[in-house]
């Protein structure tokens, strides 16, 4: 499969995936024999890693008639997602209503709202998990009004990464991947494309990253111990190295990316990174080289409150 982004195309949707690599050379310096790549997921065209599993949920559910026009799609989501299903949504014809802690970014209300989206906030205080309690309750009280295609179950999320996101890294790296290391959201990310990559090479370690702490920053990632379990998070398959992440260091790196690389990224891409960095560490301690891809899942702007700039 190429990896190359389409010249022309017919619809928005076409330009989903085929997100570039892009070499982080400033934080290699001082790491002999380690090359340390991200993958730019804010060029998709809704601005996160969230338009791949959204488009293939949509696409699975519409094939499988469990999707129709007479239903609206709902989901909880902390904002990536939500974006994600808007925009397909509205490319496709399809209503869309998502459920959200009121406290996400303005930003994210702002552009789901802008492609017709209704809102619905759950409380703040209760994060990620009080938006799926509330979006189960509405779904069991009208069941006939919603497709809810619940993304934290939903096993065309990992089946996604499994068949673009896995194989485009492997391709962009002439299968010389070491190590791919990605956050802990609805763990669709890591499992899919860890899948994938263990398929052409067991060697490939597979790294997830989660919050230290149940009451963190990191905004997207989920603390598992303390959090609702994805059914789709099955470490055993896919997962060989679970690394916790403080919200400072993650913050500090996004920082850092931004200032010394030129990529204004969010505070989850900065944790993958913080932790790719530890695994380069490592392996140059054991005088090894290695090839670590990260996963960048979207960029900083979605996380500035423009009411807080002065």
């Amino acid at each position: 499969m190429s990896t190359a982004a389409p010249a022309r195309c017919e619809s928005v949707l076409d330009l989903i995936g085929g997100t570039p690599l892009v070499r982080l050379r400033s934080f290699e310096r001082g790491l002999p024999g380690i090359e340390l790549w991200g993958k730019c997921e804010w060029k998709n065209p809704g601005g996160s890693v969230k338009d791949r599993p959204a488009l293939q949920m949509v696409r699975d559910a519409i094939a499988e008639g469990r999707l129709t026009r007479e239903k609206t799609l709902i989901d909880s989501t902390s904002g990536n997602t939500g974006v994600a299903y808007s925009l397909i949504g509205a490319a496709l014809g399809y209503r869309v209503a998502l459920v959200m802690p009121k406290n996400v970014t303005p930003a994210r209300k702002h552009i789901t709202r802008a492609f017709g989206t209704e809102l619905i906030f759950s409380s703040p205080l209760e994060g990620s998990d009080g938006a799926i309690r509330m979006v189960r309750e509405i779904v069991a009280a009208h069941p006939e009004r919603y497709f809810y295609p619940d993304q934290y179950s939903n096993e065309s999320n990992p089946k996604a990464h499994y068949l673009t996101t896995g194989p485009e890294i492997w391709e962009q790296t002439g299968g010389r991947i070491t190590h791919f290391v990605a956050g802990i959201g609805t763990s669709g990310t890591v499992m899919g494309t860890g899948r994938r990559l263990h398929e052409y090479a067991r060697g490939v370690q597979v790294v997830a990253v989660e919050p230290e702490a149940a009451l963190h920053g990191l905004e997207g990632l989920k603390h598992m111990q303390s959090a609702i379990v994805p059914t789709i998070w099955r470490p055993d398959e896919a997962i060989d190295r679970i690394l916790p992440m403080s919200t400072e260091e993650g913050w500090d790196t996004a920082e850092k990316i931004a200032c010394d690389e030129g990529l204004h990224v969010g505070h989850s891409a900065g944790a993958a990174v913080a932790a790719a960095l530890r695994v380069a560490r490592e392996c140059v301690e054991r005088n090894q080289a290695a090839v670590i891809v990260t996963l960048l899942p979207d960029g900083g702007a979605r996380y500035f409150n423009p009411g807080q700039l002065k």
